[in-house]
């Protein structure tokens, strides 16, 4: 007998419009769907009249539950995976199942679909070239200082997720951590509340102290700006004279004809005129 297939199937964020047309045919055609939440999935599946076994799948049950999916797909059973809202695997449980399927040389297929992600990081209008996603901050300060000094000197624009209860405690903490960035707030996206928020983060704190949070948020912070970083490259040299300036970097174990170069682009100076101070090193 076959193996069966597994199928991660995004859902919508919000509007249930957003599901795509293969997300409802595999629905359709699976033989079970494991779901986060089965009272949440069946509201989605009533809607769109599809009836199917249900099974639990989040992330409490996760490590018991990938290997009763296993059996179903060695029994030749195709089966969907969804979560609540989104992606599986993305902040929701199923990267378990994955794991378990390359093991077993199980087939799979990760179908495209909604994301918060994408959706704030172009709602955000900040840099888009490039970014990090960091998922939920812990709880605890020195749990989040982990991650966050991970993250201070990137250039990459950072996402998170956040509940409301928690919005203005974490703003408050990227505020003291990151110094006053600019930031996207987005609530509810893809819903009839959905609100995108854009300020720096001191300006965040007090519009979410005077607008209570309702809702799920994505936020979108800053990277460090090249400006910070070139005035804090400018501060480790700026009591240093030339010869002293190539002499650190040589020191650090860069070759002179290197050092030369770096500090020629620091200083923002032609490189022979820097070379004149290296004569003598």
């Amino acid at each position: 007998m076959e193996n069966g297939k597994l199928y991660l199937v995004p859902t919508p964020i919000g509007n249930l419009k957003d599901i795509t047309l293969r997300a409802l045919e595999t629905l359709k055609e699976a033989d079970v769907i494991a779901a986060e939440d089965t009272r949440q999935t069946l509201k989605l599946l009533n809607h769109f009249e599809i009836k199917k076994p249900l099974l639990s799948y989040h992330k409490f049950n996760e490590q018991n539950k990938s290997d009763k999916i296993i059996e179903l797909l060695m029994e030749g059973k195709n089966v969907a995976l969804v979560s609540d809202a989104g992606t599986p695997g993305i902040s929701d449980p199923g990267s378990v199942i994955v794991e378990r399927c390359i093991e077993k040389m199980i087939d799979f297929e990760v179908l495209p679909g909604a994301t918060a992600i994408t959706t704030a990081l172009v709602y955000s209008g900040l840099d888009t070239t490039k970014f990090l996603f960091r998922g939920f901050l812990p709880r605890e300060n020195k749990d989040r200082r982990i991650i966050t000094n991970d993250l201070l000197k990137s250039q990459e624009t950072i996402i998170f997720y956040e509940a409301p209860h928690r919005l203005l405690d974490t703003l408050t903490y990227l505020l003291d951590t990151f110094g006053n960035r600019r930031i996207a707030v987005c609530r509810e996206l893809t819903k009839v509340y959905q609100e995108i928020y854009r300020g720096t983060l001191s300006e965040a704190v007090n519009y979410f102290v005077e607008n209570k949070p309702r809702g799920e948020f994505v936020l979108v912070l800053e990277g460090k700006r090249l400006e910070e970083i070139k005035e804090e490259k400018r501060e480790t040299w700026a009591n240093l004279s030339i010869e002293e300036h190539i002499l650190k970097y040589m020191n650090d174990g860069i070759n002179k004809k290197e050092a030369i170069k770096l500090v020629a682009k620091e200083r923002e100076l032609p490189k022979n005129e820097v070379y004149k101070f290296s004569t003598n090193i």
